[in-house]
């Protein structure tokens, strides 16, 4: 007899299929697209943030700060490309985090859904915006999850409670929340950090926020990059990169490493994650000029 978290998986398992065949179908009806295959840099910019977004950190920030210090990727196709290419890396760590943590399944669901629907809707808002637009919404945001991440650190958020469930009023602004985070996640801005302040402030346990953030995300992402793919909205030889390199390095850090100090790292993260933010808004600061 299959349990609601098998129901969970088949569900999850027909949305990367849909993400898999629309992306394939897109490609290969698009005309004048070039195949290439992605530089060692780009798989190595997956492999490194998918690493340490397994363990919690995220990866969107860190990888947008790569592409922008290594000019990877144009501003404009930035939040298309890390929505595409994280994807698959991110279904492995969903798979991995529901099944060995416990987590309440009909909360987990009803907030994937809520994060899907956030995603769904902000996709195809973002996917058609204008490069100067793009740089200052990913800026604003950027600072914003910087901001979070500093007060994480100085441990100013509540430590969470001891409920593995959200119910009556806790469960609708849950849902509000995550609504609001899948469509952010659109912009480029990770939902992790924040997703674990908003489980904390609700009195669950912190560790189920990983099942909760990386749930969403598997699910979210596929759904929202078939907008980007569809709009051609993303870099092809990019998000092949993330994951071709993203792939190994989430069993690896899930079951090889499972856990290592990342104190220093975060503040690095931060400071990182700042100056991209900044850099973004110059950008848009100079179009605007010109």
């Amino acid at each position: 007899m299959l349990t609601a978290k098998s129901y969970l998986f088949l569900a999850l398992g027909i949305v990367v299929a849909f993400f898999v065949i629309s992306w394939i179908a897109a490609e290969r009806g698009r005309p004048g697209r070039k195949r290439l295959a992605p530089t060692w840099l780009q798989a190595g910019i997956g492999f490194v943030a998918n690493f340490f977004d397994t363990l919690g950190i995220g990866s969107f920030a860190t990888t947008t700060s790569f592409y922008k210090l290594w000019k990877q990727v144009p501003d404009q196709v930035i939040p298309g490309t890390l929505n595409v290419g994280h994807a698959l890396p991110t279904v492995v760590e969903a798979l991995a985090y529901i099944t060995i943590i416990q987590v309440d399944m009909t909360t987990l669901t009803l907030m994937i859904a809520a994060s899907v629907l956030g995603a769904w809707l902000g996709a195809g808002i973002v996917a058609g915006w204008p490069r100067r637009r793009v740089q200052i919404g990913m800026g604003a945001a950027l600072l914003a999850a910087a901001l979070l991440m500093v007060m994480t650190q100085a441990n100013l958020f509540p430590g969470g409670g001891d409920t593995l469930d959200l119910q009556g009023m806790r469960l609708y602004f849950g849902l509000v929340g995550n609504f609001v985070l899948g469509a952010l996640m659109t912009l480029g801005i990770g939902l992790y950090a924040p997703c674990l302040i908003l489980v904390s402030l609700l009195g669950m346990m912190p560790t189920t926020a990983f099942p909760i953030m990386m749930g969403s995300c598997a699910f979210l992402m596929p759904v929202a990059s078939v907008r980007f793919i569809r709009k051609g909205g993303y870099n092809l030889q990019a998000a092949i990169g993330l994951m071709v390199g993203g792939l190994p390095a989430v069993p690896i850090a899930a079951f090889i490493v499972k856990s290592m100090p990342l104190y220093y790292v975060r503040w690095l993260v931060v400071a990182v994650v700042v100056y991209t933010a900044l850099a973004l808004l110059r950008s848009a600061y100079s179009e605007r000029r010109s």
